[in-house]
């Protein structure tokens, strides 16, 4: 399947580059970890990776690699941080696999037994709350 160009004006190229705010929790060489501003549960982060891609399909093996390995540490500390009881991953690949936006990303949302996630409304999250769930998994970081 060919997949289509990567634009470089989607949002997380943007954020990635200073041009539009984010909640930060994490980043190191390969990848940034950012609070979604229309969260599915508390705590919801998006693992993205810092090089271009738009998805599974294009994404180069070695920051595929750096991606899975942020998820799996974001994964642990969202249990820590939430008291959780598990974690739901996501990654959507095109518009037929859900994919919004065209830059490589993966979900990492707390989950808690009893409760089911929200639905995707659209409806950003109130800034507030983004901030003090973002201190509160770099807390946990550290």
């Amino acid at each position: 399947m060919p997949t289509p160009a990567y634009d470089d004006q989607n949002v997380f190229a943007k954020i990635l580059r200073g041009e539009l705010p984010s909640h930060k929790v994490y980043e190191d060489d390969k990848t940034l970890v950012i609070m979604d501003i229309m969260p599915r549960g508390d705590g919801h982060i998006l693992v993205i990776p810092k090089n271009p891609s738009r998805n599974i399909f294009d994404i180069a093996e070695d920051d595929l690699n750096a991606v899975m390995a942020t998820v799996q540490k974001m994964a642990r500390i969202v249990i820590t941080a939430f008291a959780a009881d598990g974690t739901t991953i996501q990654q959507f690949s095109e518009p037929a696999g859900g994919q919004v936006v065209f830059h490589t990303h993966v979900h990492v949302i707390p989950r808690f037994e009893g409760v089911s996630l929200r639905p995707h409304t659209g409806d950003m999250a109130d800034n507030d709350v983004l901030a003090a769930q973002a201190e509160k998994i770099r807390e946990a970081l550290s």
